[in-house]
């Protein structure tokens, strides 16, 4: 339940005193780890930053402020977290591995830290309406980056910037432009309500034990809601489903259940007769959609007589109202 999972999540403060300092080097990586007896798992992701200018770099990029509630996922042995509480910000690190969640508990405890042991798959989101500023960095493990992404890109979302170190080959995916490679469904899918810039690429050899690929970061903001045309979102991801599902094949033969005169909408839309789906932008796809299902817009001239019921405290209905009386215009 919900409810038991806010009620979770302040069982796991840090003690109240100051911070330690634990930078680590490659050295008191190795160190810590055979101290905790932890033998990093491939299948966990669990590959350590021991770069600390890279570190405070990624940092930096998220403009914490001590008014931010920042949320970092696979804080491992702390390499982000420390360079995070120093900004000032409160600070959730959601841990799964528990001896890595007490190593931060005894090793960087402070009042403005959380930890919370728990996968972050099963994170309720939820919980993060309760802070107004919200933000999200993390070192996503490869295996689940996807599940990751979509879970807490998805809407309503508090959270105002995502700071994210992701496999290289993800990150270009999530950046990419159209009529290249790496565009995609799952490009258009977090794009469509966020804008996502790749900041850098990270080498292998900042991590231990080195992954088999390199990394890059990303930083993701929302769009303003009325950045794109209104559309009908079902059946817009339903088109990019099926016309990413078989990416050498053109529009005209995947989509011809959904447009059946396809050189007629081609013409209308400026689109080539013979593309294929990664040749379509965002807003071309979004045209496509508002072509096929035309968004309804309202009459105005019954919007202005539309009557809204009047209720006291207990709901209980007084009367009615005007929509200029309700809003006062």
């Amino acid at each position: 339940m919900f409810t038991e999972f806010c009620e979770q999540i302040y069982k796991f403060p840090g003690a109240q005193r100051a911070a330690r300092k634990v930078h680590m080097k490659l050295s008191d990586i190795r160190t810590a780890l055979r101290k905790i007896r932890l033998s990093p798992a491939r299948t966990l992701g669990q590959n350590f930053l021991h770069d600390q200018n890279l570190a405070r770099w990624i940092v930096d990029q998220a403009q914490i402020t001590p008014e931010d509630y920042v949320v970092e996922i696979g804080a491992g042995l702390g390499a982000l977290t420390e360079f995070i509480l120093e900004k000032g910000a409160r600070v959730l690190a959601i841990e799964r591995d528990a001896r890595l969640a007490d190593f931060l508990g005894t090793h960087l405890s402070h009042q403005r830290l959380e930890i919370l042991n728990i996968d972050a798959l099963k994170f309720d989101p939820r919980f993060l309406f309760a802070h107004r500023r919200v933000k999200l960095l993390g070192n996503l493990p490869y295996k689940i980056s996807s599940a990751l992404l979509l879970k807490f890109l998805q809407q309503p979302n508090p959270i105002s910037l995502w700071l994210l170190m992701l496999q290289k080959e993800m990150a270009m995916r999530l950046s990419a432009s159209p009529s290249t490679h790496d565009y995609g469904a799952l490009t258009l899918r977090v794009q469509l309500h966020h804008r996502v810039k790749y900041l850098r690429s990270v080498p292998a050899t900042v991590f231990f034990p080195q992954p088999d690929v390199d990394s890059a970061v990303v930083r993701i903001l929302p769009r303003d809601p009325l950045e794109l045309p209104e559309r009908d979102e079902e059946l817009l991801l339903g088109l990019i489903r099926v016309g990413f599902s078989q990416r050498r094949k053109q529009l005209r033969k995947l989509l011809r259940d959904y447009a059946e005169d396809w050189d007629t909408i081609a013409q209308r839309l400026n689109i080539n007769p013979k593309a294929r789906a990664e040749e379509l932008s965002l807003l071309q796809w979004i045209d496509l959609t508002n072509f096929i299902a035309p968004v309804p817009h309202p009459d105005p001239r019954l919007t202005t007589s539309e009557r809204f019921p009047i209720v006291d405290k207990k709901d209980r209905i007084l009367g009615s109202a005007s929509r200029s009386e309700v809003h006062g215009n």
